[in-house]
């Protein structure tokens, strides 16, 4: 029976009764069945609470500068799911996609009752995998979907990985503490290759499982550092590497640590039988921080007031957005929010305080069944935050309009939450 990709997308939601299974030992069988061929030359994993997509971005921007052949895995999507899977910098057609969903449906040998049964991100994990191997990529990057050592990302050993930060989410998964869910985190490192830990202060929790497990660490603050220029600003290695760079073309004061996480990972890279020369290293990373691109990481969309989107939907990223409008000058700061039950709503209203002069609740109950609803979210909005101002709307459509129809010259219209919140948003203003 043959699927175009909406069926089997909608086919693969139904093979595994969790959504969320972590565990590698099916989707490794699966893989072993259908060869565990290398799916490219060097891989690089990227695992971490927030700034997986980002530094997947400059990564990708960074190794195409360089003339490399790039394959990227990430997850969820905007837009459509062919964004997941993109190979020099193309999102892959629905024919190539399905083709490969068809190798991984032979290889968990279905249709028999004792197939295996793959979740949907372990169905497109393989697909990446599999495209990449086949179309002979220079580089693999792969982001986590969830935590580190159990996802199904990490069947493959990476040459170098790296873990961008460590806060709360996804605690009924991970641990209920920073210390728990860096260890899940520390499990994308192998002994003896790099891994770069890309914040200034993680917790003991993940040091002291990467010291176990006998990486090579290199950390922020301490084996590379960043220092802040006029006219841009320097990155620097312990082993006396410096170079002057241009600021990243991604908004919001944190691309910066996102930024030299990656040039470490590729510096790292650049020892025995480099594919990045260390020469080449400095030209690659000047070229990627003016080219990268990445939708909804506060994102402009124009207009004035001005409308930005941002897939922001925990108290880290809260805090980020937080700082970052403390340098606008926007007269009045309106947000079209939305939020998945599983997320810590509180403490990202809390983060935001008093920034956000008028609250737009989106319910998204209605497209998705993780969705809260515009009256759960205002019941949180009021214990936290009393004396905060907000309209209640049954879809982000709605609470867009509203915000629209409210805002003046001047203002900001700040859209986040969820993906689903971005999306919605982005694929709104394409109309």
């Amino acid at each position: 029976m043959s699927r175009n990709l909406a069926e089997w997308l909608a086919y693969q939601e139904r093979v595994n009764v969790h959504s969320i299974e972590l565990g590698l030992q099916r989707v490794r069988a699966v893989w072993q069945r259908m060869g565990a061929p290398r799916p490219a030359r060097k891989v690089i994993t990227v695992a971490g609470t927030n700034g997986k997509g980002s530094t997947v971005a400059l990564l990708e921007a960074m190794l195409g500068a360089a003339g490399l052949r790039v394959g990227t895995f990430t997850s969820p999507h905007l837009l459509t799911y062919n964004e997941r899977v993109r190979i020099d910098g193309h999102d892959a057609d629905d024919d190539t996609l399905i083709a490969s969903f068809e190798r991984i449906e032979a290889a968990r040998g279905a249709p028999a009752e004792e197939a295996v049964p793959l979740t949907y991100f372990e169905f497109g994990t393989l697909a990446a995998l599999d495209l990449f191997a086949r179309a002979g990529v220079d580089v693999a990057v792969l982001e986590v979907g969830l935590g580190g050592r159990l996802d199904a990302v990490n069947i493959i050993d990476a040459d170098v990985a790296i873990v961008t930060t460590v806060d709360l989410d996804h605690m009924d998964w991970l641990g209920p503490d920073r210390d728990s869910i860096g260890r899940e985190k520390a499990g994308v490192a192998r002994a003896g290759r790099p891994l770069i830990v890309g914040e200034a202060n993680p917790p003991p929790g993940l040091l002291d499982a990467l010291a176990s497990l006998g990486a090579q660490v290199a950390r922020a603050g301490i084996d590379f550092s960043v220092e802040h220029r006029d006219d841009g600003w320097c990155w620097s290695h312990r082993d006396g590497t410096a170079m002057a760079l241009p600021d990243p073309a991604l908004a919001a004061p944190v691309q910066y640590a996102n930024a030299a996480a990656a040039i470490a990972a590729l510096h790292a890279l650049c020892g025995e039988s480099p594919l990045i020369a260390p020469q080449a290293l400095f030209a690659a990373a000047r070229a990627g921080l003016r080219e990268v691109r990445i939708p909804a990481r506060l994102q402009s969309l124009g207009g004035d007031p001005l409308l930005l989107v941002d897939v922001g939907h925990n108290p880290q990223a809260a805090r980020t957005l937080a700082e970052w409008l403390d340098t606008q000058t926007f007269r009045r700061v309106h947000a079209v929010y939305g939020a998945l039950a599983d997320k810590d709503v509180a403490g990202v209203v809390g983060a935001l305080g008093q920034r956000v002069q008028h609250w737009h609740l989106a319910g998204l109950n209605e497209v998705t069944s993780r969705g809260l609803g515009a009256s759960a979210l205002a019941a949180i909005l009021r214990e936290h935050l009393p004396q905060a101002r907000f309209d209640m709307h049954a879809g982000v459509a709605a609470a867009l309009a509203a915000a629209r129809a409210q805002a003046q010259p001047g203002d900001g219209i700040l859209a986040f939450g969820s993906f689903f919140v971005a999306g919605a948003v982005i694929a709104q203003t394409r109309i």
